[in-house]
């Protein structure tokens, strides 16, 4: 009998009584994984060996995980500190549990959702209790990642952990479940058989080249043949970004709807992003609570005409019967620049007639008068001080847009949400009233999620104010919104979590694999 090279290396390697992997067949024989694979299958087509396949599931520990089995899970870390600040005995001040523990960052918001569900004491108040008859020692889920960690780089599903606890672990993002494909083989009897006949090494070539073409030696050779059942090397081409694609839809969108696209600075002047807005310089959204300030030079390029106007509206409002916040106004906080926390800071632009003044010259910048009606949208990143969750990131993307025309109402705003939504296939559109410092009318958008079938805040929206629109020298009706990209994309792909589409947690299958609507 007359075998290819790698079949008969495949057959030598193999045994009767031992099942042998394909990672063994490969080291022994040199060839590829793939090569082995594909050879077995071709054996067993003949019956000299048998393929046996079987699902094996593999955990490793996140980088994550594999910190927490060095420094020690963040609740257990803040329990001792508890104790060691006298929580035992009674509530201690958190803040000081916390800098005992040496938590930061997200590790503190960790370590807070945790200790109260494992009964390491209690959370009221900003004062922590301990529990004195809690054992962190015997906590099953460091001493699972402990566990793990021992076993290797790769532990197998039947290591001696709880499946309860490794579910939890899997929740926390600080393992992960594995699966792959193994493959064994054996000799058959008439592998054996055919092994003591002897078998010879047949000459085959895989594949054709020009040099054989040419020379005409095509016509005596065996060409090998080939199993295209058989596995080979998955290859993931690249794609677009889901939160990309869904971007370019929505832009596509609305130049179809008759917008056109508003372009801008991410770190801008508060007068843009805050004052302009009718928003009180004392207001809480306007402190380092909830945006970035950055510690750079004021911006000095203002239109001394428009900031006369906006402080004029500040302090004494606008028409016959305005009133205005009675609160400090300064010049000095509206020129500091902070990161952008809505786009509306470029409607602000573009309403006053200044989106493409240059400053710095002799003169005051020219306002540009835009003429009834007009239809402007963005597509752009905005940065908020929010805390993480399935909703929130610190950085998203807001869908941006304003009409100006005479005798708009709030019926034309829904009408204009029902028709971009609809778009996506998203007809459940649910609106519900709400109170903006520079819209009034206001109301938010809400959307049904397409898995879990919650209502999410997909946006806000609403007229602007006379004390927003006057300043700016519009003297018609003008509607706007602001929608959150990623949330559209939510209800589009199915994520059940914002970090599902972008970050440290996104699951690469999930957006190799989500489609957007069209």
């Amino acid at each position: 009998m007359q075998l290819p090279e790698r079949q008969l290396a495949v057959l030598e390697a193999a045994s009767a009584t031992d099942e042998r992997s394909i990672d063994a067949l490969s080291e022994e024989t040199g060839l590829k994984p793939e090569t082995v694979t594909g050879a077995a299958f071709e054996l067993e087509e003949t019956g000299l060996l048998e393929v046996v396949e079987r699902t094996d599931e593999r955990i490793t520990l996140t980088e994550e995980g594999a910190d927490y089995v060095e420094t020690g899970l963040p609740e257990v870390r803040l329990y001792r500190a508890a104790v060691g600040a006298g929580g035992a005995d009674e509530p201690v001040s958190m803040g000081q549990a916390i800098s005992e523990s040496g938590l930061e960052g997200g590790a503190v918001d960790i370590a807070l959702a945790n200790y109260a569900r494992k009964g390491y004491g209690t959370v009221e108040n900003g004062q922590i209790s301990a529990d004195p008859d809690a054992d962190p020692d015997a906590d099953r889920e460091a001493a699972a990642l402990a566990t793990l960690a021992e076993s290797g780089d790769e532990a197998s599903v039947d290591v001696d952990v709880d499946s309860a606890v490794l579910d939890r672990l899997e929740e926390r993002n600080l393992i992960d479940r594995l699966e792959h494909t193994v493959r064994t083989v054996t000799l058959t009897e008439e592998g054996v058989t055919a092994m003591m006949e002897g078998i010879e090494a047949a000459e085959t070539i895989d594949r054709l080249t020009p040099e054989m073409l040419s020379s005409g030696e095509w016509r005596d050779v065996e060409f090998a043949e080939y199993n295209v059942e058989a596995d080979a090397p998955e290859i993931t081409g690249g794609r677009k970004h889901v939160l990309r694609r869904t971007a370019e839809r929505v832009k596509e969108t609305l130049v179809g709807m008759g917008f056109q696209e508003m372009e801008g600075p991410h770190a801008d002047a508060e007068f843009w992003i805050n004052d302009c807005l009718f928003m009180p310089q004392d207001h809480p959204a306007r402190t380092h609570w909830d945006q970035f300030a950055l510690d750079v030079p004021p911006i000095q390029e203002l239109p001394e005409e428009l900031v006369a106007d906006v402080k004029a509206a500040h302090l004494e409002g606008v028409d016959e019967d305005g009133d205005g916040y009675h609160s400090p106004w300064t010049e000095e906080v509206a020129r500091e620049v902070d990161l952008r926390g809505h786009t509306t800071s470029l409607s602000m632009r573009y309403l006053s007639g200044y989106a493409d003044a240059t400053f710095g010259g002799e003169r005051e910048p020219q306002r540009v008068d835009f003429e009834p009606p007009q239809r402007y949208f963005s597509v752009e990143k905005v940065y908020r001080n929010d805390t993480l969750d399935a909703t929130h990131l610190l950085e998203f993307f807001q869908i941006e847009g304003w009409v100006m025309a005479e005798d708009l109402s709030v019926r034309d705003l829904m009408g204009t949400f029902e028709e971009f939504y609809r778009q996506f296939g998203i007809t459940d559109i649910q609106f519900k009233p709400h109170y903006n410092p520079y819209t009034e009318p206001s109301f938010e958008l809400f959307g049904r999620h397409p898995v879990t079938d919650e209502l999410i805040e997909i946006g806000n929206s609403g007229m602007f104010r006379r004390e927003v629109l006057e300043p700016l020298g519009v003297d018609c009706d003008v509607m706007a919104w602001g929608l959150a990209l990623e949330r559209l994309a939510m209800l589009t792909t199915g994520a059940e979590d914002i970090r599902d589409l972008h970050g440290t947690l996104t699951d690469v299958e999930f957006l190799r694999n989500a489609e957007v609507s069209y």
